[in-house]
């Protein structure tokens, strides 16, 4: 229950519940109780991501990737949840996708995605923009395996004329802290405070808030509405 692992805590936790109103409390039935737990859990957690597919309108998940997005509902970075905050995120691109003419559907499940080998790269310190990207190509999802791949650091964010899916997920993914939409300065302030421990991360940090700033420009450069806007969405 005082594990690091959110899964770990809420398979202990609701073990320890099932057996104190059970009364038997014996290794073979703890054995038995921690067990089913664990599928009622992963049952649980699909159901889950099964239920923000179809809130977001999206359908044709293959059932690895239902399975692993489902797994983010007990995964949290410094109390962000990431489910939440995928699903997010994936709400207001379909809006901005939506205004720019971009394909709506391709945005939304890029942005829903985009975080979905976080809690895999929790334990093995692997780069989640990387192995998502992998996990998706190897499903077939090329498209969303490019935007997945990009949604840290888009490669060409502040230099083309034109605007992709790639960037406005990338975009998004910064506008969305937990589950609430905040401004740039809101978001990248609370980054510092999580992830500047080092002078190559303040860099990388201030580099990357300086690529969201310019692709923000040119975002609402082209619509009827400011960056505010999504504040109220």
């Amino acid at each position: 229950i005082s594990g690091f692992d959110p899964l770990r805590r809420e398979i202990a936790k609701v073990s320890l519940e099932r057996l104190m109103h059970d009364g038997r409390i014996h290794p073979t039935r703890i054995e038995e109780i921690v067990e089913k737990v664990k599928v009622d859990i992963d049952k649980l957690m699909y159901e889950e991501a099964e239920k923000i597919i179809f809130e977001l309108g999206l359908s044709d998940f293959h059932p690895e990737l239902i399975k692993v997005l489902g797994r983010l509902k007990y995964r949290t970075s410094y109390g962000q949840n990431n489910l939440y905050h995928a699903r997010e995120a994936s709400y207001i691109c379909g809006i901005m996708a939506s205004e720019l003419g971009l394909d709506v559907r391709l945005a939304r499940r890029g942005a829903l995605l985009h975080d979905i080998t976080k809690t895999k790269s929790l334990t093995t310190g692997e780069d989640h923009a990387t192995t998502g990207s992998e996990l998706l190509e190897k499903l077939g999802f090329k498209s969303i395996s490019e935007i997945v791949r990009q949604h840290v650091t888009a490669d060409n964010a502040a230099n083309s004329p034109s605007i992709s899916e790639v960037e406005i997920v990338n975009y998004a993914d910064k506008r969305v802290l937990h589950n609430k939409v905040v401004t740039l300065r809101e978001r990248f302030d609370d980054l510092r405070k999580r992830y500047d421990i080092n002078q190559e991360r303040v860099y990388l940090t201030s580099q990357s808030e300086k690529s969201a700033i310019e692709v923000e420009k040119k975002i609402f450069s082209k619509l009827d509405m400011t960056s505010d806007a999504l504040l109220s969405i």
